[in-house]
């Protein structure tokens, strides 16, 4: 794998406070510890070994664990995508944030797994189109009641 480029925490609470500024919502941050953690972690190949699953966690820690008081769907977004674009992926980013708004309101929602969010993000960047099987479990997911 090629050096994976990061931003800080202060990027990622820039971009936030812009997302709040531009599209509504509550500004602030409820805890800089989760945030500096998701961070953290990417950084850690043992835990994520690959650009696919540093970007996962990256979506899914911004996603889940509520760190900023308001836009946390909106802000793994557009850091997933900056992400991206740092890294190279720019051919992809315009997809991923289309496919993305969804994906990002269902894993709030519980959903979607982290697993499978996983497998969502991977098709994004291999540009495959979400093979057939990947699109019933998607569909399977979001219509189930549980």
């Amino acid at each position: 794998m090629a050096m994976v480029l990061y931003f800080d925490i202060e990027h990622a609470v820039e971009v936030h406070d812009w997302i709040i500024e531009n599209s509504g919502g509550m500004p602030g941050v409820k805890d800089l510890g989760l945030i500096d953690s998701a961070l953290e972690h990417i950084q850690n190949d043992l835990y994520y070994p690959t650009f696919e699953e540093k970007l996962n966690h990256l979506v899914f820690a911004i996603n889940k664990f509520h760190a900023f008081t308001d836009g946390n769907k909106r802000s793994s977004l557009s850091l997933g995508a900056y992400f991206l674009e740092l890294n190279g992926y720019g051919y992809c980013v315009k997809k991923y944030v289309q496919e993305m708004e969804n994906i990002v309101v269902w894993l709030a929602d519980n959903k979607i797994s982290k697993d499978l969010l996983l497998k969502l993000i991977t098709s994004i960047i291999a540009d495959d189109g979400y093979p057939e099987a990947l699109k019933l479990e998607l569909f399977e997911s979001v219509n189930s009641d549980y």
